[in-house]
């Protein structure tokens, strides 16, 4: 399994851009997918995540500048990043819960990260 983020770049303050995170290989069900990130010197942190059935937690920080959703036929998952703050810049890493048959457990998987640099 493997997961594929794409979308960062430099981008002024008070824009938008949108992250995209492909899974690939043999999946059965992914439960939960996630962006996290990483600031420098930071620990990496939650962003967002969407569970199966759509529900979503939303880091405060990010509420009401940014949407997570996932495409479930494709197997990816989106951020919708808008009203960027110099403080958003990070690199962005996807995660997945998922389970490669109905018998196996839940695994989790990341993503090579992304970054996104908000700056004039």
């Amino acid at each position: 399994v493997q997961l594929q983020a794409s979308g960062g770049g430099l981008v002024q303050p008070g824009g938008s851009l949108r992250l995209s995170c492909a899974a690939s290989g043999s999946i059965f069900v992914i439960a939960n997918m996630g962006w996290y990130h990483q600031a420098p010197g930071k620990e990496r942190e939650l962003v967002a995540s969407i569970r199966l059935g759509g529900g979503t937690t939303i880091s405060d920080s990010v509420k009401g500048r940014f949407t997570i959703s996932r495409d479930d036929a494709k197997n990816m998952v989106y951020l919708q990043m808008s009203s960027l703050k110099s403080e958003d810049t990070a690199v962005y890493y996807c995660n997945a819960a998922l389970k490669t048959s109905a018998e196996s457990f839940l695994l989790y998987y990341w993503g090579k990260g992304t970054l996104v640099t908000v700056s004039t």
